[in-house]
């Protein structure tokens, strides 16, 4: 059993000390703790730029170097690819939204399937690092060669130093992509130069519509978000065109790696060389970057271009210039959530996503389907989504707290609390829905009705043993820090309406946490342990808390 880490100051007071669970179970081990959000709340999405609305897609990338700022203080010298004019547009649409000259990972590029793509990639890295281009795995790519700018390379068109070379891609399925340096890839892609680009159904399936009630229960978690006053941030309604890739909300991971005694002497190289003043061309001997790229030893693990506590973070964050994407997604309890997932670099990087398996839905853009029955999908559920270099999986995550064996709202009809008496009537999957009459207004919408008026305070010292459902943490020894919510429940208002004559949780509004969310953090994590650490200092790395918030709870992932 994995614990929750310890408040400290490199986590910028933002996690939890370790609780002692009884339950061997993912959903017990983090729904005790009831955290409220991070200190700037943010939330993850999946922003990126886009080309045009019209039938051609344009972008005007350029590939240069920056620093990258990293939780220890350290600034690392990278290459990454950036927008060299402003783009077209942003989606979906968030304050203080930018396309740098540089960025890891590279901007995310949103296409429209049908949509014919042109990307103009100018090499603005530093002359001895010599040619560069962009591979795109799954599509039919042509490009355009100027003389004296561009050349044809070993495995793709490149950009000479301070030239242009233009790709038009054609082809290519809905679902999520890569792009990535294809000259001398085990350098360049190291150095940050990789990216995503996102597919859209032109057409989704009117199934999956939030505005039609054929969408069933999409079309019902929509009306939900409305009646909270929630915008909506999906890029689409569907991840294909197929009625079985319906989502309510959506996030983006690249996974990447970054050894920096690569990069440190890449930057020696790159002064020492233009310290001599006779490099004039890259093809002047002694003029080339001759850096090794083995033995490999990385010593930062990224999510999105960003190790934790950073990605947790907002998009945009003025702190980091040259990693506009964070990793920090949030939901809702019956919300389906797509999640976009890119294994960058050049390891494999074994993901547990905390709360629930990840229903996979395609790889590489290809949808799984069942062979006998193409309405039906046929993708595996992953403890872990292990990520292989190069490769991209799109699934479905969803948390409902079925199985908790407790009433996660808190209702307890013996309660003063009015709102503690709130119905839950099933449906015919066990869920209090609009089906059963449940209005869009119910901060219990979707609550599994069985565990419906069990609160953890029926034992009030919630020892299994003592007939409790679960073993809570001794009061005497856990620290309620600024980010623990005191409460196993969900909603700001639940520990008052679960509030026995002998309980031992703190009462509302006793912690310190931003008002109006008390919601179950899920630690989701690498399971390689070194790459839970920065600079090999543990915590750090491919690590970020999931949210789970009540529905009153608004989700704002313009932030």
């Amino acid at each position: 059993m994995k614990p929750i880490m310890k408040t400290s100051a490199f986590l910028k007071t933002r996690l939890l000390l370790p609780v002692k669970v009884a339950a061997a179970t993912k959903l017990a081990l983090a729904s005790l703790v009831a955290v409220a959000s991070l200190a700037a709340t943010a939330h993850a999405a999946a922003p990126g730029i886009t080309g045009g609305a019209g039938t051609t897609a344009t972008f005007n990338l350029t590939a240069q170097p920056a620093f990258l700022n990293q939780p220890d203080g350290h600034s690392i010298y990278s290459w990454g690819y950036g927008c060299r004019i402003a783009p077209a547009g942003f989606k979906p649409t968030m304050p203080n939204q930018n396309c740098p000259t540089m960025q890891v990972p590279g901007p995310t590029l949103i296409v429209t399937e049908g949509q014919t793509v042109v990307i103009n990639l100018t090499n603005n890295l530093p002359l001895s690092a010599g040619n560069t281009s962009i591979l795109f795995p799954g599509f039919h790519v042509g490009a355009g060669l100027t003389a004296g700018s561009s050349v044809n390379g070993l495995m793709a068109a490149e950009a000479l130093p301070g030239g242009t070379v233009t790709y038009t891609l054609t082809g290519g399925t809905p679902g999520t992509h890569s792009y990535f340096s294809g000259s001398n890839g085990d350098l360049q892609v190291e150095m940050g130069l990789y990216g995503a680009i996102i597919v859209l159904p032109s057409a989704p399936p009117a199934a999956c519509s939030s505005t039609s009630a054929t969408g069933g229960q999409h079309f019902d978690n929509r009306q939900v978000q409305l009646a909270h006053g929630e915008a909506d941030f999906r890029l689409s309604t569907a991840a294909f065109d197929h009625d079985r890739t319906c989502y309510d909300r959506e996030y983006l991971f690249q996974f990447s790696e970054m050894d920096d005694n690569i990069h440190a002497k890449a930057l020696a190289q790159v002064n020492a060389i233009a310290a001599k003043g006779t490099c004039t061309t890259a093809t002047a001997p002694g003029c080339k970057l001759a850096v090794p790229t083995e033995p490999y030893h990385p010593n930062y693990f990224m999510i999105n271009g960003r190790s934790m506590p950073d990605d947790m973070d907002p998009n945009y964050y003025l702190p980091y210039p040259h990693q506009p994407y964070n990793g920090n997604p949030h939901l809702h309890p019956g919300e389906q959530v797509l999640l976009r997932i890119i294994g960058q670099g050049r390891w494999q990087h074994p993901f547990h996503e905390h709360a629930n398996h990840v229903r996979i839905l395609a790889r590489d853009g290809n949808l799984i389907q069942s062979p006998t029955y193409a309405e039906d999908l046929a993708g595996p559920a992953l403890f872990t989504t292990t990520t292989t270099p190069g490769q991209t999986m799109d699934g479905i995550f969803y948390y409902t707290g079925r199985g908790l064996n407790w009433d996660m709202y808190g209702h307890h009809p013996g309660s003063s609390d009015p709102s503690a008496s709130l119905p839950c009537v099933a449906d015919a999957n066990g869920y209090y829905t609009h089906t059963s009459g449940a209005p869009y207004t119910a901060i219990n919408y979707y609550e599994w009705c069985q565990d419906h008026n069990k609160p953890l305070e029926v034992a009030p010292n919630g020892d299994v043993g003592s007939g409790g459902p679960v073993t809570l943490p001794d009061a005497a020894i856990l620290a309620t820090g600024t980010w623990y919510s005191g409460s196993p429940y969900l909603g700001e208002d639940a520990t008052t309406r679960a509030v026995g004559p002998n309980t031992l949780i703190p009462p509302s509004g006793t912690q310190g946490n931003p008002a109006g969310e008390r919601g179950f953090a899920f630690m989701w994590h690498s399971h390689n342990e070194r790459e839970i650490t920065t600079n090999n200092v543990f915590p750090g790395g491919m690590m970020m808390m999931m949210l789970v918030d009540s529905r009153e709870f608004v989700i704002d992932e313009s932030e």
